[in-house]
């Protein structure tokens, strides 16, 4: 980019404290040592994240490369101003991915317990959506609770044992 790396640092934190992007931080404990630990960047304003990267057409968010990646965007973002509205300013949300890149794209978790959600923007959820719900399982001392996808469903509906569907219009 042409900048250094303390000059990126300081804009990237002046957006952060503008709440123009979020940096959603790993799930770790002692026990995931091994697991990925580097943040990953959301825009909170899928609007703006469009206009900067040209992306502004409705048929292209919709249909085109990128349009998995703004819907899972939008899903996290929405999950987090939520939380915002309730004068949480230090969300309980985390992603999990691994040496072995399985991944979670999102982890709320509340009294001990994770909840894994993933995002998916099409309307035919399946159980294989949800495969790596189960690394959770794995992992000593922590609690799974249930999980979902978000996606384009129009119902809620149980898909595994207490992992459900959940439609986007639910948010």
């Amino acid at each position: 980019m042409g900048i250094s790396q303390p000059t990126a640092e300081r804009r990237l934190s002046i957006l952060v404290a503008s709440n123009i992007v979020y940096l959603l931080r790993p799930y770790s404990n002692n026990i995931t040592k091994r697991a990925i630990k580097t943040p990953k960047l959301y825009f909170l304003d899928t609007g703006l994240a469009a206009y900067l990267t040209k992306w502004n057409s409705p048929d292209v968010l919709k249909s085109g490369a990128m349009a998995g990646t703004f819907f899972e965007s939008f899903v996290i973002s929405e999950i987090i101003k939520s939380y915002y509205n309730k004068g949480i300013i230090e969300p309980p949300v985390y992603f999990y991915r691994d040496k072995d890149m399985n991944e979670i794209d999102l982890i709320i978790e509340e009294n001990g317990t994770l909840y894994p959600l993933e995002m998916k923007k099409h309307a035919d959820p399946q159980k294989k959506d949800m495969y790596a719900f189960d690394l959770i399982d794995k992992i000593p001392g922590v609690k799974r609770g249930s999980g979902g996808i978000i996606c384009m469903y129009d119902k809620l509906v149980t898909l595994k044992d207490n992992d459900k569907v959940i439609p986007v219009n639910y948010l």
